[in-house]
């Protein structure tokens, strides 16, 4: 899992930002950086989707509006926050032309050391909260995205979809070949899965957010960064493009696969996020079942499928140039919309704040039984007064400015 901040000097380095969990927008109330302030409200609409999911009512109880609103953040919330954290590397990695030299070195250190960071926190967070938590498997992102950052938005584009056509039938016969005994014996030698129960296995192949398939997400994030977002064609290319990503995946799905094809998790009493228990987080990684080949032409929320990941990314592409667009254009809306963007500017603070106060608070996740909205929306109301009021007085959220300390040693490389 940006900054919406007073506005700021445009001088501010922008591989201080955190990566993946905020982007850069210290001209927040200049036109011209409308583009990077669009990021961080999209951002801010990736953490409330997740605050929808796990704090929300479920599919099944929701009516009219509602429904929509559950079924888009079921799953899109946190491919939106996956591809805004490809966006955030570049902006650490040099966004429109990748450093070179000294900078360059200093930039994948940053990179790499936030990657430890986010493992280490989000394995902590796992051993209360379950496999859920998606901060370390954004630290196995990070990893893996250090050989690509010098490639150019068409390179990277195409490396994203050849991933997405490719990774789906590849975790599919690699879970077949996964027998129980086999999982049990890598995860007896497992540090990570003794300490948190999300191990390496599933941080890689079975947890609710793959690498193996979850990499598409970052490198069309990474691809997207070397855009000029603020130039009106490319806006319009990559609106064509998300539609038509989002059509055709979604269309093509319900035509091979039939009425349930874009069947949510939800709607079976659950959550996306794996949830369980009647009054805390599922533990432990999400587990799915053996799936039958004819399920790779689904396209439903976590279901891993090509179809899932390109319409996926269409809808990612979407909200970020609509956010865009909203703030480059509407510069009326782009104050009022401040507190919002706020939120986005400190998403780390925000996605882990919110774990801590459900615990603190005894507010139920992912029950079944849910059917009131009035929980996850005090939970965004109080995002939005919390990172309102801290950020007329710092610069970066809590975390974030924890994350930006501890990776500052990489200046020291040479």
């Amino acid at each position: 899992m940006t900054q919406i901040q007073p506005p700021q000097a445009m001088s501010a380095p922008q591989e201080h930002s955190p990566p993946g969990l905020r982007t850069s927008s210290e001209a927040a109330g200049k036109p011209s950086m409308g583009r990077l302030v669009g990021v961080d409200l999209a951002r801010a609409l990736a953490v409330f989707g997740m605050y929808i999911v796990h704090i929300g009512p479920v599919l099944s109880s929701t009516h009219g509006v509602g429904t929509w609103v559950r079924y888009l953040a079921d799953g899109h919330s946190s491919v939106l926050f996956a591809t805004l954290a490809g966006f955030s590397l570049m902006l650490i990695a040099g966004r429109r032309e990748p450093k070179t030299g000294l900078a360059g070195r200093q930039a994948k250190v940053r990179i790499a050391i936030r990657a430890v960071v986010l493992l280490a926190l989000g394995s902590v967070l796992a051993m209360e909260y379950g496999g859920v938590i998606i901060l370390g498997f954004y630290g196995v992102y990070f990893l893996l995205a250090l050989p690509l950052l010098r490639l150019s938005a068409k390179a990277l584009a195409i490396t994203a979809a050849g991933l997405a056509l490719v990774t789906p039938q590849l975790a599919f016969f690699l879970n077949s070949l996964l027998s129980e005994s086999v999982q049990q014996t890598i995860d007896a030698y497992d540090p990570l899965k003794k300490i948190s129960e999300v191990g390496v296995l599933d941080l890689l192949l079975t947890g609710f957010y793959p690498t193996i398939t979850w990499m598409s997400f970052v490198v069309a994030g990474m691809a997207l960064a070397r855009l000029d977002l603020s130039a009106v064609s490319v806006q319009r290319r990559l609106a064509a493009l998300g539609a038509a990503l989002a059509a055709g995946a979604y269309g093509l799905s319900l035509l091979l696969a039939g009425k349930d094809a874009l069947r949510s998790t939800a709607e079976g009493g659950k959550s996306s996020s794996g949830f369980e228990k009647a009054s805390s987080f599922d533990v432990g990684s999400f587990e799915a079942p053996q799936r039958a080949a004819s399920e790779l032409l689904s396209a439903g929320p976590h279901s891993g499928t090509t179809f899932d990941i390109i319409g996926s990314v269409g809808v990612a592409i979407l909200v970020i140039v609509g956010a865009t667009v909203l703030m480059d254009r509407l510069p009326r809306l782009r104050r009022l919309a401040k507190p919002v963007i706020a939120v986005g500017t400190m998403s780390l603070t925000a996605y882990v704040g919110h774990f801590l106060a459900q615990s603190m608070l005894g507010v139920s996740a992912g029950e079944s039984t849910q059917t009131s909205w009035i929980p996850v929306l005090t939970f965004i109301l109080g995002a939005i007064v919390f990172a309102a009021v801290w950020s007329r007085f710092f610069r970066r959220g809590p975390l974030e400015a924890l994350l930006n300390a501890v990776t500052k040693p990489a200046k020291y490389v040479r």
